[in-house]
């Protein structure tokens, strides 16, 4: 083995070291960005589907207070108005979540029950449910 017989080694051992760094923090990345396409809405879907268990249990006075929590909130949206929406005489049953989608402070749900498609509205921060604003009135960005 002569003298130069292992020039260079170090710099070709290095430069694969880099390329493979450089490969495995691009496929952290890329798994990163699609586990939170995946899952970044994933406490607001299930508020809303803790809500529809309360509502198939009818257990109707905690699936209130899941929708409207304070005081103001129950203020704007009566009891009474609420068992005409969701309780047992109106017509609504089997719930389940057919699209998310990220707007702004909050996520919109369109959520099926039977033939019938509701939109939903959970605030991000408070998980506060409550019915989607109209779509004329979504940022563009909110578009469904």
């Amino acid at each position: 083995m002569g003298y130069l017989d292992q020039y260079g080694a170090g710099v070709e051992r290095r430069l694969r070291l880099c390329k493979r760094t450089a490969i495995a923090v691009a496929a952290a990345l890329c798994a990163g960005g699609v586990l939170y396409l995946q899952f970044g809405n994933f406490r607001q879907e299930r508020q809303a589907k803790r809500f529809f268990e309360l509502l198939a249990a009818r257990d109707f006075d905690a699936a209130y207070r899941t929708w409207a929590p304070t005081a103001a909130d129950q203020r704007g949206y009566p009891m009474e108005a609420f068992l005409e929406d969701w309780g047992p005489n109106s017509g609504r049953t089997g719930y389940r979540i057919e699209k998310s989608r990220s707007c702004g402070s909050g996520v919109i749900l369109t959520v099926a029950s039977g033939k019938e498609r509701e939109r939903l509205w959970v605030q991000r921060d408070t998980l506060v449910i409550g019915f989607a604003p109209p779509a004329d009135l979504l940022p563009r960005s909110c578009s469904l």
